[in-house]
């Protein structure tokens, strides 16, 4: 018995497959927001849906992480070069810290 269940499906144009693709994005990160992101192994787009972060800082976080290792409390995002209290508030409900 043939499992389709991942199986990508085929396209007629190169336009169908990138709105696919575009949509499923989409979806995946909509789902991963939704239970938190994890400010330890968020990637730059998810860290973009965050309110106030764009992709300079997103980017600032990433290299802050990967400088001085993981961030052991939501509030140590103060130290990333931009990011304030306001903006740790805004987002305080989706944050998650995983290590």
């Amino acid at each position: 018995m043939l499992n389709t269940a991942n199986a990508a499906p085929c396209f007629k144009d190169v336009k169908s497959a990138y709105t696919y693709l575009l949509q499923k994005e989409k979806l995946e990160l909509q789902a991963s927001t939704q239970m938190g992101i994890n400010i330890n192994r968020a990637t730059e787009s998810e860290l973009v849906s965050l309110h106030g972060i764009g992709s300079s800082k997103a980017q600032a976080i990433i290299l802050y992480r990967e400088m001085f290792g993981d961030f052991k409390t939501i509030d140590d995002l103060e130290k990333v070069k931009g990011i304030g209290p306001k903006t740790i508030e805004k987002n305080r409900a989706r944050l998650r810290i995983h290590h």
